[in-house]
């Protein structure tokens, strides 16, 4: 493997690695708006996007992690692990003296243990009621 990191990816390179992880894909136009609303973390190999994290920053005090995928014939070697340590990297780059972020995520079904790994906590806590989140279609 010959892993680089870049900040962009392709439309189609991201909707083909959303399909590759068997997650929902979307028209171009609105993959391709959301990509542009955001941080991408994106690794290559040999030009191949083969894992991508999506950060959205609110600019104020809120950051989601939209995406955390890595390709099936890469998952099991550390990529995961590298993605988040470059995610949690760049968010800590946006604090400033004083400054609190909240990070928030949707962990995908039993994979909870890989992100409390980096410091989050699952909901419900004895201080947070469970997540929620609803799609909406026209």
């Amino acid at each position: 493997m010959d892993i680089k990191i870049t900040n962009t990816i392709t439309t189609e390179e991201y909707l083909g690695l959303r399909q590759a992880v068997g997650w929902s894909v979307f028209p171009a136009e609105q993959a391709e708006g959301g990509l542009q609303n955001s941080h991408v973390i994106c690794f290559r190999d040999n030009d191949k996007a083969v894992s991508l994290g999506r950060v959205i920053w609110d600019h104020g005090y809120s950051v989601l992690i939209a995406d955390v995928i890595v390709a099936p014939e890469y998952q099991g070697k550390g990529l995961g692990r590298k993605l988040m340590e470059a995610i949690m990297e760049y968010i800590r780059s946006l604090l400033k003296p004083g400054y609190r972020i909240m990070i928030s995520l949707m962990a995908a079904e039993n994979k909870q243990g890989f992100y409390k790994k980096f410091g989050f906590i699952e909901r419900p806590s004895e201080f947070f009621g469970p997540g929620m989140h609803q799609w909406i279609e026209y």
